[in-house]
């Protein structure tokens, strides 16, 4: 967590406090959902990009000779929202597959259309039809869930398995 972070956890959790000893509780509940919005935030990227990692790994022990870098804090267009949030590039020779996921910060960055919490990109370098983008929900139980956002318009949920498939693309003699 950046210190930039840290210290906007400090001033939330301040407002918050202030908002509930000031008898508004609206307030004070907008900021607890916020909170735990960020939390599902965080933990749905967290678990996007270490699925990614882990199998980026496996198939090294497998012998691939995959380089993986993992960047921090980018900004990336998602329709004509500003997404923010980390990068993860998982290289293959000359070959790249790109894991992008972050949310707006600002009210500039626009919004996440189709009612989610965060978007992700897979982007495969050079091969735009492999490319796929993900939408972060809270699930029935509330938990965040990836679903895959189809271009026929279908959403089906985004699995490990699904992650397998684009590191195997990327790895195949066929790409």
């Amino acid at each position: 967590m950046s210190e930039l972070e840290e210290a906007w956890e400090i001033a939330l959790d301040e407002a918050h406090r202030k908002a509930q000893s000031a008898g508004r509780a609206d307030i004070a509940e907008y900021l607890r959902l916020r909170a735990s919005n960020d939390l599902s935030r965080k933990t749905g990227i967290e678990w996007l990009l270490n699925t990614f990692m882990l199998l980026a790994g496996d198939a090294n022990r497998a012998g691939a000779s995959l380089q993986i870098i993992n960047e921090d804090s980018q900004r990336f267009l998602v329709h004509n929202a500003t997404m923010v949030g980390p990068r993860l590039t998982v290289s293959f020779g000359v070959r790249s597959l790109f894991i992008e996921a972050g949310w707006p910060r600002v009210p500039s960055d626009w919004f996440v259309r189709g009612g989610g919490l965060a978007c992700g990109r897979i982007r495969h370098f050079g091969r735009e039809k492999l490319n796929q983008e993900l939408l972060l929900i809270k699930s029935g139980d509330q938990s965040p869930a990836w679903i895959s956002l189809e271009k026929s318009g279908e959403k089906e949920p985004f699995r490990e398995s699904h992650a397998q498939a684009h590191i195997s693309k990327l790895i195949s003699p066929d790409y």
